[in-house]
């Protein structure tokens, strides 16, 4: 498994919820504090606070799939074209192995057929985003 993979994985199960685990884990790649991103993505994990939403590890991975790709200068050309295809590559990936990004789909909330723990979509989020972004590294 991937150090960056490991470190997300570790982090949810030292506490963090899924969005913080995968973000937090990527912190030196992308040149934030971790304590900043922590403070920055909580609200994403749970769903978005909910369970109703996006899965948190998604959301964390695509925040720093953003931080990774975009530019800081809006004059300096625009990347949403390819923030947009590196997320939807991301987004597609994790679908694909886990049949929603929902997360109350993925605990089976309400129907009662998980489909994935937190601790897997946290290792999904984290290997789709070394394998999409950060590979060529």
């Amino acid at each position: 498994m991937d150090h960056w993979v490991e470190k997300a994985v570790m982090n949810h199960r030292s506490g963090y919820n899924c969005s913080q685990a995968v973000a937090c884990a990527f912190c030196d790649r992308v040149g934030i504090s971790e304590e900043q991103m922590y403070q920055m993505v909580e609200g994403y994990g749970f769903g978005m606070g909910c369970m109703e939403g996006v899965c948190g590890a998604l959301s964390g991975a695509i925040a720093i799939a953003s931080m990774k790709v975009s530019q800081t200068n809006p004059s300096a050309g625009n990347r949403r074209r390819e923030i947009y295809r590196v997320s939807k590559e991301i987004i597609k990936g994790f679908q694909e192995k886990n049949k929603s990004i929902i997360c109350k789909e993925l605990k089976g909330a309400g129907s009662g057929k998980v489909l994935r723990e937190c601790p897997g979509c946290v290792a999904d989020a984290a290997t789709l985003l070394v394998s999409v972004v950060f590979e060529s590294d």
